[in-house]
Formats: C-alpha cells, structure tokens, sequence
C-alpha cells in the first residue's frame, strides 16, 4: 500500500507536515488533495517551496487524486495525503480509495465553528463528514505531531454535538 498515513491540516504543508510527519514516517511523496488549490498557481508555488527537498508534491483535483492512486500510479512511494477539510477523504474513500486511519489535525476557527481541540474546530459538515468516514471504517484520531499520543477524534468530537 502506498498511503503511509492521511492528514487533515488548514495549513496543508508547514512544519509540522513539512517536517515532523514527514520525517517520522519516510515519506517520498505528498499529496495535497484540493480542487481549489489545484487552479491556484500563487499557493501551487508556495506548496512547494514548503515541500521537503528529496520529497515529491502532487497538488491534485479529488478525481485525480483517486484516479492516480486506484491506478497504482504511487504504489512504489511512500505517500502522505494531506487536504483541508474532511469531505476530500470522504470523496476519495466514496471514488474507492481506502485507508485505515485519518489524522485530525489543524482546522481553522471561525464564527461558524465550534471547537473540539485548541486547533481543530469544525462545522455541523464537518461533523456529518466525519461520521460517514467513521461509517466507512476508518479509524479516526487527533495527534498534531508524532510525540502527541493519538487520540480517539470521535470521542472528542461527541463532546461538542
């Protein structure tokens, strides 16, 4: 299997990914997972310039994204998918794409949010995301950098419905 590990972080690459997660788990490749990124030449460049060297970065639509993958396009790498939100793991596991754990990491605050951790925040979607993931049976866990201890997301997560 090619994907090591899947991350949900806001920030997408930054040290903590860039760096700790990378490093952790010997990744070869990341993958950003977002159709808004994809036609964003300015964020494009700064993904990589924020890149590791020796890495390589793919910035992919969710269609490509599983295309890629179910084609076996990565399987001699070791990848690490990051996206924003929940609703691009879940349209990658819908496109038939499967991995066992997600890690919650950074979502943004907002006035629409509600807070779960000190860094991740999510909206009443992000909720209904999150339980079809779980439905799906991916494990899901909160663990902002490879020193935290995992923590159980859905039993964080029902302390704020």
């Amino acid at each position: 299997m090619a994907i090591i590990a899947t991350r949900i972080d806001g920030r997408l690459i930054h040290g903590q990914v860039a760096n700790l997660w990378t490093t952790k788990l010997n990744i070869s490749r990341i993958m950003v997972v977002d159709n808004d990124v994809v036609n964003n030449d300015l964020e494009k460049t700064a993904l990589k310039l924020a890149t590791p060297a020796g890495v390589k970065l793919s910035v992919l639509s969710v269609e490509k994204a599983a295309a890629n993958i179910l084609a076996g396009n990565y399987d001699s790498q070791r990848l690490l998918i990051v996206a924003r939100r929940p609703d691009r793991f879940l349209s990658l596991l819908e496109a038939g794409v499967t991995f066992p754990e997600l890690n919650v990491g950074n979502m943004s605050q907002s006035d629409e949010t509600r807070s779960v951790t000190r860094s991740i925040n999510v909206v009443d979607k992000d909720i209904a995301d999150f339980d079809a993931i779980k439905a799906k049976g991916v494990k899901l866990v909160a663990q902002m950098v490879p020193g935290d201890s995992p923590q159980d997301f859905m039993t964080l997560l029902n302390k704020v419905r």
